[in-house]
């Protein structure tokens, strides 16, 4: 008896002890936290020059944002969360869906380009979207996307200011580009939308409510809900360098 609740004491240790950042690896890639960390310098290269391409491209490598975006998830979710979410993640019903919305690129997205045109004409079932919504709603999937997009802007933003000799605060900036948010989110949810109704239209409706549920499931939930929290400040560090 001693053994076992020793044991039991042992992994209640265990999971009270946060996470080391590292752990959190596996689980961003799954979750597909790791594109967006990929994402941000790209699209903040557009139409700058080569050498802020190289200054942006160094501030924002991909490496160093997930890393500095583990670092913030381990001060808010604990070793359980993160088991939890790992193995939702790893599901096969997660790694099905996970493959249909890969497949959706085989073409270089011409048939989901196809798909969108017809969709004012051809509405979607009423029950399909309302699945696909709480799916959106579930995963932040407009939600980290609209927020890479209104970061990269105001990043933009601010690189624009400095080429004209102008300096701004950060809390000043965001007010200047506030504005933009709500436009990003809209189109941003009209796109993710589009996306899951055409990435999943062979899957049935019983197989995308088991797929909602499992987002819905609070260690993933949380997860998610502190990427958005903590992304954020990931790019206020990154711009406050440029400065």
């Amino acid at each position: 008896m001693r053994l076992i609740v020793a044991a039991m004491l042992a992994i209640g240790v265990a999971h009270a002890a946060p996470p080391k950042a590292e752990a959190f690896d596996p689980l961003l890639e799954m979750a597909g936290l790791r594109l967006l960390c990929e994402q941000g310098a790209p699209l903040l290269q557009r139409g700058m020059s080569p050498a802020q391409q190289a200054q942006l491209s160094q501030a924002f490598a991909a490496d160093g944002v997930c890393r500095d975006l583990a670092k913030g998830l381990a001060d808010r979710v604990d070793r359980r969360q993160l088991q939890q979410a790992q193995q939702l993640l790893d599901s096969p019903l997660a790694r099905r869906f996970t493959a249909a919305e890969r497949a959706v690129g085989d073409d270089g997205g011409a048939a989901l380009a196809s798909y969108r045109a017809q969709l004012a004409a051809r509405p979607p079932r009423q029950d399909r979207l309302a699945l696909v919504r709480r799916l959106d709603a579930a995963a932040r999937t407009t939600a980290l996307a609209a927020l890479l997009r209104y970061e990269v802007g105001k990043t933009q933003a601010l690189l624009a200011l400095r080429e004209r000799g102008e300096s701004i605060d950060e809390q000043a900036l965001s007010s200047q580009t506030q504005v933009q948010a709500e436009a990003l989110r809209k189109s941003s949810a009209a796109a993710v939308e589009s996306f899951m109704l055409f990435a999943y239209r062979r899957i049935p409706s019983e197989q995308l409510a088991e797929y909602v549920a499992l987002y819905e499931q609070p260690a993933l939930s949380h997860l998610l809900e502190s990427s958005v929290q903590v992304m954020p400040q990931l790019f206020a560090v990154r711009r406050d360098a440029l400065r």
